[in-house]
């Protein structure tokens, strides 16, 4: 069974910096792409970052700049980096998976809606 175990919310200052963590297991193979998407109260999902199946990334232009996704495929972790964090980036974050075979279109920034998702971890930016 497919988990997703997300870690390094909490509160920080605007300004400040966070990283995410995202552990992945259950699944055997690396026939995936892998991402991350928050959302803020009263607010939709909102794709932040993604990393296709061949290992490539792109980010969401909103966060383009302060953000970093990157996968250690060894260790089987997801990270997104942080920085220069606003008050509106306060949000609950979730890492989200699709699996995908060789050959197949790109994923695109994911949203929960298909495939897996974690528990999530909250974000808190005071200002």
């Amino acid at each position: 069974q497919v988990r997703l175990m997300e870690s390094g919310g909490g509160s920080v200052q605007a300004g400040g910096s966070l990283r995410l963590s995202c552990v992945v297991s259950g699944i055997a193979s690396n026939g995936y792409c892998v991402g991350w998407f928050r959302q803020a109260p009263g607010k939709g999902r909102e794709g932040l970052g993604v990393v296709e199946r061949d290992g490539r990334t792109r980010n969401a232009d909103s966060v383009k700049g302060r953000f970093t996704i990157s996968l250690d495929t060894g260790e089987r972790t997801l990270y997104l980096q942080m920085t220069g964090l606003k008050a509106e980036d306060t949000a609950r974050y979730y890492c989200a998976l699709v699996p995908r075979n060789t050959g197949s279109s790109d994923c695109g920034l994911l949203t929960g809606d298909v495939g897996y998702r974690g528990q999530g971890t909250q974000v808190f930016v005071s200002s």
